[in-house]
């Protein structure tokens, strides 16, 4: 199973970005897709999940800027960033899940990550 990430890269403060993930190979049904970042020096943490339902779930930092989705007819996710903060730069990190999970222990599958630089 491959994950593929793009749409990283550098952006001012307030500006919006538009990640996705495309999902290949994988013999059963993804159920969970999430958006996972990991800042220099920092633990990887949640960005948000989405369920096979279409259920999404959001970090604190997320609620009101980002919004994430699923095209299960494309195999992919999106995240869509707005108003942009500086310390939302990190490398974003797709997961893949066949199961719903509140752990990212519990992924399956994980892309190679894509930089995202929010500049001052």
């Amino acid at each position: 199973v491959q994950l593929v990430e793009s749409g990283g890269g550098l952006v001012q403060a307030g500006g919006s970005l538009r990640l996705s993930c495309v999902v290949s190979g994988s013999e059963y049904p993804i159920n969970s897709m999430g958006w996972y970042r990991q800042a220099p020096g920092k633990e990887r943490e949640l960005v948000a999940r989405i369920s096979s339902g279409g259920t999404p779930t959001y970090a604190d930092s997320a609620k009101g800027r980002f919004t994430i989705s699923r095209d299960d007819a494309k195999s992919t996710a999106y995240l869509q960033m707005n108003s942009l903060k500086p310390e939302d730069t990190a490398v974003y990190y797709c997961a893949a899940g066949r199961i719903w999970t509140a752990s990212q222990n519990q992924y399956n599958y994980w892309g190679q990550g894509t930089q995202v630089t929010v500049s001052s």
